[in-house]
């Protein structure tokens, strides 16, 4: 039997993977204006930055609903193929839920089809690294048994490493008080942002000015990362494209990192965050068993 790795487009792997894997990527939606959007798809996220730059604009985002993971589950259950999906963390989006009761729905009319949806409790390149390790096993010749264990061992132990340039969007999303936005403001106080084991931003410390939380971020990839020489790592940005070159590049310098992906945060993290977002993903734990079939 056939078995396909999918994702969607809140793990912000970038397009040169996609092509390369033939990754199959659900899009996120993104509401501007009242008019639907899918990331990836109908919006990208240079345009999606420019867009939400302008303070006129009304955007919302709503999770991948049941309907349009029917629409993209159905062609594998009808041709027999097995799916493994890696999906957004449940502890930000409701989008496991959904994909769960699009299966339930599904099964009704493809007794056979096999699916396993994994809750990677991380977001953008958090799983999306994990995503690109899985694609690189398979074409490595693991296993579908040896691949769904790496992707619950990957996501397991990711670590994101956050910080915004505004507090706008966190205060708008209701993820900051009024009395932290406004004295936050006002002291160019930036937010250290984490994912936590539940899969929900906390933010876990604080630092004064852009140059700190950038210094912060290069300080905790030393601290949380493990065996950095042999990692793939993630830096991912809200339209900083060359802030996000320079960060990676310290980060090589510094650490010796294996390798450096480097995307853009998509919509359904942008809109809460905002433009000017920068963070960086690593792994607190080696790859163990499943190195031999990463770089070949």
């Amino acid at each position: 039997m056939a078995f396909k790795i999918i994702t969607d487009s809140a793990s912000d792997i970038p397009q040169y993977i996609i092509d390369e894997f033939n990754l199959h990527v659900i899009p996120t939606p993104v509401v501007i204006n009242e008019k639907d959007y899918f990331d990836g798809e109908t919006i990208f996220p240079k345009d999606f930055y420019s867009i939400l730059e302008d303070k006129t604009k009304d955007i919302k985002t709503y999770h991948i609903n049941v309907e349009m993971f029917k629409r993209n589950f159905e062609p594998y259950a009808k041709n027999g193929v097995e799916v493994l999906y890696m999906c957004f963390s449940t502890g930000i989006a409701g989008t496991f839920n959904a994909a769960n009761l699009a299966k339930e729905e599904l099964l009704e009319t493809y007794p056979d089809f096999k699916i396993t949806i994994i809750d990677t409790k991380c977001a953008s390149l958090g799983f999306g690294i994990p995503v690109y390790k899985l694609l690189l096993m398979q074409r490595n010749g693991a296993d579908k048994e040896t691949i769904i264990k790496a992707a619950k061992h990957f996501c397991k132990h990711m670590e994101h490493i956050v910080t915004v340039e505004t507090l706008d969007y966190l205060y708008k999303g209701g993820r900051l008080s009024k009395l932290s936005y406004v004295v936050g403001g006002g002291l160019n106080i930036k937010p250290m942002i984490e994912i936590d084991e539940n899969g929900s931003l906390v933010a876990y410390a604080k630092v004064r000015g852009r140059k700190k939380a950038i210094n912060k971020i290069i300080e905790e990839v030393g601290k949380r990362g493990k065996d950095l020489e042999n990692q793939i790592i993630g830096v991912v940005h809200g339209d900083r494209e060359e802030e996000a070159k320079e960060l990676a590049n310290i980060l090589k310098e510094k650490y010796n990192v294996k390798d450096v992906v480097i995307s853009y945060v998509g919509c359904a993290i942008g809109a809460h965050t905002g433009p000017g977002v920068i963070a960086a993903v690593c792994e607190n734990e080696s790859d163990g068993e499943f190195k031999e079939y990463l770089y070949k």
